[in-house]
């Protein structure tokens, strides 16, 4: 059982566009919360069913973990989070997080939209000394980009504008136009589905091997039409993915498969 119920204990606005929530869990050792830097939970906003968004957790301390929570213009996370006050009760589910640099990494390519920008923010404080790290990050305004911490280690590229459901993304375009540095690298991505699958499939044609990156889409543009595609074909696709982690691939082999299984069937 990974469930726990949870307590809204502070709500604090950050700037006009992201809201932090702090939780206190209920049952922290059955939520599991784990320690990646895009360390992840599923809220649900009528404890113990009812719809559900996941989120990045920011801080995790004992029984209480910190949500920044990117605001749109409406929504029912962004309704959530703009009315949350302490008391309030949710549910919380399926903790997890992708971030796994290997020992031998020799730097880091970081790549978000605005949905991934709290665990950009937790990856770069938590970065080892002397780490070297390039975040490309694509936000709304210019001022989005006060929220994530400076080191010194850090560089970071914007892009400004475009991209999250308001423009065409240039995340996949900017990697491309990245200069790759000497050694081995590694790149952990959150953003929009179709940029991440342009993204591993840049890397993978550069030669990179399957442990040196991590590549997630944390949302889909259109994802009323994608969904009703997806269910044409659910039980197929998911059969790679199966397969795969039956063969001993591993997950991020198994994830692979199951976006090329996606890309076959025109999604």
């Amino acid at each position: 059982m990974s469930f726990s119920s949870a307590t809204v204990v502070d709500t604090l606005a950050l700037s006009p566009r992201v809201r932090r929530v702090v939780l206190q869990i209920d049952d922290p050792e059955a939520l599991a919360v784990k320690s990646g830097g895009d360390s992840a939970v599923g809220v649900y906003f009528s404890a113990p069913q009812g719809e559900g968004r996941n989120y990045s957790v920011r801080y995790h301390e004992g029984d209480r973990i910190t949500l920044d929570v990117v605001l749109h213009a409406r929504g029912l996370a962004t309704t959530w989070a703009r009315g949350a006050r302490p008391g309030d009760r949710v549910g919380l589910d399926h903790a997890r997080s992708w971030y796994r640099p290997e020992p031998s990494t020799h730097w880091q390519l970081l790549v978000a939209d605005l949905s991934g920008l709290p665990a950009t923010a937790r990856i770069i404080e938590e970065l080892p000394e002397g780490v070297p790290a390039t975040a490309i990050v694509e936000v709304a305004d210019q001022d989005d980009l006060d929220y994530l911490p400076r080191r010194e280690s850090v560089t970071v590229i914007a892009c400004v504008g475009t991209g999250n459901g308001m423009a065409p993304s240039r995340l996949a375009a900017a990697v491309r136009d990245f200069t790759v540095p000497a050694g081995r690298g590694y790149c952990w991505f959150a953003g929009e589905a179709a940029e991440s699958r342009a993204v591993r499939k840049y890397l993978r044609g550069m030669g990179w091997a399957i442990d040196q990156m991590d590549v997630t889409g944390y949302w889909r543009f259109d994802s009323e039409t994608w969904d009703a595609k997806y269910a044409l074909v659910a039980e197929e696709v998911e059969a790679v993915w199966v397969d795969a982690m039956r063969e001993g691939r591993g997950e991020r082999a198994a994830d692979e498969a199951f976006d090329e299984a996606l890309e076959r069937a025109g999604l």
